[in-house]
């Protein structure tokens, strides 16, 4: 069944109207017909479960119209908002773990500009570059049946983002230096609803020990991820999965709790 976002500016209290590119993809690229079944979703997480009622071809802004069939609140999102900090890598690893990361539930991806980058960017490139991993993620948010599209933020400086998620009440970096693995069994304890969580992954080459440090000065905990050292896109696929499971078991927990 084929997903779709829409403001929700277009959304009444029957019908959804698609226009714009995702007019042109519906209609010309993916050929929907009257009475064929669709996923909307709104900016602000609801699912509308509906079917094509017509399409207009010849308004001068053509729209397919879809009439709403049932309106599920109960969407697909984990209950806590999950901040992801990358450091900028080499060549398209970006472009997969932007998907990756869309998979395991993330809402915001910073990419973050560490000591050891090779990559550099000035403000077109980084402009050009944001919009190419902004359609992967809603691509990303589509096909996993995600209820909103990650946002991806311009790039920022280490220093920047440690202080941009100063208020978070979990905020975490994986280390190669740090031993244990007990420090992050302690972090995966904190992963529980209704909580921002903040997670910094280093670029090829890991974070500078002096990045470690000031960003333990302002609450950032540094965890291991065990005793083999792995590549940036490994190490972020890796935190994301055990934040989303940790948040999942404990949702559903709180769920059969209240059955």
């Amino acid at each position: 069944m084929y997903h779709f976002f829409v403001n929700r500016e277009f959304i009444s209290d029957e019908y959804i109207d698609i226009t714009g590119e995702d007019f042109n993809h519906a209609v010309n690229a993916l050929r929907m017909k009257e009475g064929e079944a669709l996923v909307i979703s709104d900016e602000n997480g609801i699912d509308y479960s509906c079917e094509v009622l017509f399409i207009e071809r010849e308004a001068e802004n053509p729209y397919l119209r879809a009439k709403i069939l049932n309106v599920n609140e109960e969407n697909h999102e984990l209950k806590s908002r999950i901040w992801l900090f990358q450091g900028l890598p080499k060549s398209d690893k970006m472009e997969l773990i932007v998907q990756k990361a869309t998979e395991l539930g993330v809402s915001d991806i910073v990419p973050t500009i560490t000591k050891n980058c090779v990559v550099k960017l000035d403000d077109k490139k980084a402009s050009q570059k944001v919009s190419r991993w902004q359609a992967i993620a809603e691509s990303a948010a589509k096909q996993s049946k995600r209820s909103i599209i990650p946002k991806v933020h311009m790039p920022v400086k280490f220093t920047d983002a440690v202080m941009q998620c100063e208020s978070f009440e979990v905020k975490l970096i994986p280390y190669e230096n740090e031993k244990g693995i007990m420090s992050m069994c302690e972090a995966i304890v904190s992963f529980l609803p209704d909580r921002n969580i903040a997670v910094f992954i280093g670029p090829e080459g890991g974070f500078d020990q002096m990045e470690v440090k000031f960003a333990e000065k302002h609450g950032i905990m540094p965890v291991s991820l065990g005793k083999r050292i792995l590549r940036t896109e490994t190490a972020a696929i890796a935190m994301l999965s055990m934040i989303m499971i940790r948040l999942e078991i404990a949702d559903e927990i709180d769920f059969e709790t209240e059955e």
